[in-house]
């Protein structure tokens, strides 16, 4: 079977769901394909800093510069996805008072807004500073849902018109007379209403043009259709942290390294990174290792998180790009700017594009460059409005406080639905049901959760991407039966059972490298109450197999029985003459 759409877009990152909206927005005829949920490559697993450039200010000022003018746009268009929390550049007694002056200038030239403050009043934003910090740089940092981030760009462009299509690998290129005409892809089991297809069906969707924004795996894409694209990627190893030991984003002010950076995200804390370049980006776990060295050294900048609990660690794998002949060994020395490689110009290959490096932040710039270039080829004229339009959800953010007045969200539990819903709460919130708190961690309600799953079907990893439910500290351990109990009735038990456990499995993930002190008692409750006390590890002596139930059918022993042992009545015939004495 074949279908045609105008533009073709592999990828369901940032990157990828922005340019689907740009594309849609135009007026161009698109369809955006995703191997698995979206966020499922490296945008799902950065650590949610929204860039001043700050980062870049010495070592990349155009990449810094971009960052800077792409995060003010964010924070209009997508405010119902950002939290400003401000961030310091900190610097200790070890750290060179040089590059102190050299980030402090980078900045400025940068048009990044910047202010040193001294120690003490760094200490009075952040009170679990350590007593050693000399100074900071004041800059306009900021956290970033990613998830909510692209769902939000996905869900405009469907509804100009867009095909988003989850779950669908692409497993060939179509290439023919040197032009690229498409692609075919597999379906997979995926989420209710995202699979247009029958799981297991491969479709050929035929396109005037294609674009590459699968990031880290741009290369293997590349391959299928015969050209090389020299993507470099690199490991970058994340923790999780049970609370917030910090409200700024906390940089180490010092060059390039290791362990540099603590970013507050929601209800948790997230430690950063390794820079480690890798050859298979789907083949680099995070070691042991790299979380002990991440808490131990980030403890020097917050020494309290030496005593915090770790909830879980993950990995991304950055898609950095590097023009040939440039010669960079060192993968944190290779730029963070992107790059548009048109195939026809430098492979002789019509009908395909790719984009490649660049930075969450910079993703709305990346999509309007790539869509001009798109729109071009295929001589459709539109202009951009993905920089004054904004997202579902944001339209006007300012109605907050209006939301929790009406409703009379006077709790966290309230303030927290209307910051993830924006201006979405109003018609998600309002009902005549009753509303619990199903995930409490990350204070997630029953309306939310119904109105995520009405979207994303049985895929409970679509629905925890949406709502955030099951990331908070118990990890799912307390929260993800009872999401899955929403499927009933409309999903039978044997697809809501099988949904409970991609979505625990998938919590399990990320819990593997993080398991002692706290931690690992946290684990093991978690497996008592759903392995024990749910009997969800199948055991075979707790099943309907296992245990003969009838042969308690018949109650109490009767007084004759006890009389003759007791060895009748509600264990009759459970004897098998063997004396087990001893065993």
């Amino acid at each position: 079977m074949a279908t045609e759409t105008e533009a073709l877009v592999i990828g369901g990152g940032s990157t990828g769901c922005g340019i689907a909206r740009d594309l849609a927005l135009r007026g161009v005829d698109t369809t955006l394909v995703e191997r698995g949920n979206l966020t499922h490559g490296t945008t799902g697993r950065m650590h949610g800093l929204l860039h001043s450039g700050g980062r870049y200010a010495v070592s990349d000022q155009e990449s810094a510069a971009e960052c800077i003018a792409e995060s003010r746009v964010l924070r209009e268009i997508a405010s119902h996805c950002v939290e400003m929390t401000g961030g310091l550049f900190v610097q200790l007694p070890a750290d060179d008072d040089e590059y102190f002056e050299e980030k402090l200038a980078g900045c400025r030239d940068c048009d990044i807004p910047a202010e040193v403050i001294s120690g003490e009043e760094a200490r009075e934003i952040e009170p679990y500073l350590t007593r050693d910090v000399e100074r900071a740089i004041r800059v306009p940092d900021g956290a970033i849902d990613p998830f909510r981030l692209c769902v939000a760009n996905a869900a405009d462009a469907e509804k100009h018109g867009a095909r988003i299509e989850t779950h669908a690998e692409v497993t060939d290129v179509l290439v023919e007379d040197d032009q690229v005409t498409g692609v075919e892809v597999r379906h997979e089991s995926g989420p209710g209403k995202r699979s247009h297809h029958e799981p297991g069906t491969t479709e050929r969707i035929e396109a005037d043009h294609v674009v590459n924004a699968t990031g880290a795996w741009a290369g293997e894409l590349g391959a299928m259709a015969g050209v090389e694209v020299e993507v470099r990627p690199s490991k970058g190893v994340m923790t999780v942290m049970n609370t917030r030991q910090v409200d700024t984003v906390v940089n180490r002010c010092r060059p390039k390294g290791d362990a540099d950076i603590i970013v507050p995200h929601e209800t948790a804390c997230i430690l950063g990174t390794t820079d480690v370049e890798v050859e298979d980006p789907d083949d680099y776990p995070e070691e042991q290792w790299e979380i002990d060295m991440m808490i131990d050294t980030l403890s020097e900048l917050v020494p309290i998180l030496s005593e915090a609990r770790t909830i879980r660690s993950f990995w991304g794998v950055r898609p950095l790009y590097e023009p040939p002949d440039t010669g960079t060994t060192d993968p944190t020395d290779i730029t963070r700017q992107f790059f548009l490689l048109d195939h026809a110009d430098r492979d002789s290959l019509e009908g395909m594009t790719s984009i490649v490096g660049g930075k969450l932040t910079t993703y709305r710039l990346m999509a309007e460059q790539i869509t001009d270039h798109v729109c071009e080829k295929l001589g459709i004229e539109g202009n951009c409005r993905t920089a004054e339009q904004p997202l579902p959800g944001s339209e006007d953010f300012s109605v907050l406080r209006d939301y929790m007045e009406e409703f009379g969200l006077r709790s966290p539990v309230g303030r927290r639905s209307a910051e993830r819903l924006g201006s979405k709460a109003d018609e998600v919130l309002k009902t005549d049901d009753p509303n619990p708190v199903v995930c409490t961690c990350e204070a997630v309600t029953r309306a939310e959760l119904d109105h995520a799953i009405a979207d994303a079907g049985t895929d409970l990893n679509a629905t925890r991407i949406r709502t955030r439910a099951s990331m908070g500290n118990c990890q799912g351990g307390f929260c993800a039966h009872r999401i899955a109990a929403l499927l009933h009735p409309e999903y039978d038990e044997a697809t809501t059972r099988t949904a409970l456990d991609e979505l625990y499995e998938e919590r399990w993930k990320g819990q593997r490298h993080a398991l002692w002190g706290e931690q690992l008692s946290q684990a093991m409750l978690n497996h008592a109450l759903h392995a024990t006390t749910m009997n969800r590890d199948r055991d075979p002596a707790a099943s309907d197999d296992g245990i003969e139930y009838d042969r308690f059918d018949a109650g109490p022993p009767t007084p004759e029985a006890a009389a003759d042992g007791g060895r009748a009545g509600a264990c009759d015939g459970i004897d098998d003459g063997e004396d087990d004495r001893g065993d």
